[in-house]
C-alpha cells in the first residue's frame, strides 16, 4: 500500500496531537511532523517534503496562508487541505489563491477527514459542503453583476440596505438588523439614490432588484 506522508500544522496541542494520533492509527497514513506554527512549519517541511499538509489558518505569528503562499511556489508538489473553523468568504478565497487544494471544518467527522485526505491524494479538491457552496455561488456573482450594472454601482452595505428596503423593512427595522443608527441608514439610502439617478425606493429596487 502506498502510504500517503503528512504533517500538520496547528497551533492547538489537543487537536493536533490528536489528529497525528488518529492519521498513525489510520492504515495507509503517516504523520511524523506536525508543527504548532508557521514559522517552524516554513523551516521544516522543505526537508520532509510531505504529501499532503493540513493547515490550520488563524496561527500565531504567520498565518496558515502565509505558509502556503511562501511554500508552494518553491515546493510545488506538496499539497494542502485547509483545517479550520473559519468559513467566511475572504478566508476561502484567499487560502484556495495560496495553494489549498482542499478546505475542510474542524466540525468534519473524523472518517470525513481521512476520506478528504485520500481523495486530495488521488487528485481531487475535497471541501466542507458549506465551503463548497459558497465556491459555487462565487463563480455565478460574476455573472449575475454582468447582467446588471446597477448593481455594481453599490457597496456591499448599501445592497443589503436595499435588499432590506425591498423585503418591505423600514428603517428603524434596517438599522436594528445592521446594528447601526438610524441616520446611517438614512445616509446609504440618500446614496443608493445618488448613484442609481432615482428618487424614490421602489425605482431603486427596481432597478438592482428587477423581477424576471
Amino acid at each position: 500500500m502506498n502510504v500517503i506522508q503528512i504533517s500538520i500544522i496547528e497551533d492547538v496541542d489537543e487537536y493536533r496531537n490528536a489528529l497525528q494520533i488518529m492519521l498513525n492509527a489510520t492504515p495507509g497514513f503517516n504523520c511524523d511532523h506536525t508543527y504548532p506554527n508557521g514559522e517552524t512549519a516554513i523551516r521544516a517541511i522543505p526537508a520532509h517534503q510531505p504529501d499532503i499538509v493540513l493547515v490550520d489558518i488563524n496561527l500565531p505569528g504567520i498565518s496558515g496562508i502565509q505558509v502556503m503562499e511562501r511554500l508552494k511556489k518553491d515546493y510545488p508538489k506538496i499539497q494542502y487541505m485547509v483545517l479550520t473553523v473559519f468559513e467566511d468568504d475572504d478566508k476561502i478565497f484567499n487560502a484556495l489563491s495560496a495553494g489549498a487544494s482542499g478546505y475542510l471544518l474542524k466540525s468534519t467527522p473524523p472518517g470525513k477527514i481521512m476520506e478528504a485526505i485520500r481523495e486530495l491524494h488521488d487528485g481531487g479538491s475535497p471541501m466542507s459542503a458549506q465551503i463548497a457552496r459558497k465556491v459555487v455561488a462565487s463563480f455565478r456573482q460574476p455573472t449575475k453583476e454582468i447582467a446588471n450594472p446597477y448593481e455594481q454601482m453599490l457597496t456591499l452595505r448599501e445592497k443589503e440596505v436595499l435588499e432590506l428596503l425591498s423585503k418591505g423593512k423600514l428603517y428603524k427595522q434596517i438599522a436594528v438588523e445592521l446594528a447601526v443608527s438610524l441616520e446611517t441608514v438614512k445616509s446609504h439610502c440618500h446614496n443608493i439614490y445618488e448613484k442609481l439617478h432615482v428618487t424614490t425606493k421602489m425605482e431603486a429596487i427596481n432597478k438592482v432588484f428587477p423581477r424576471g
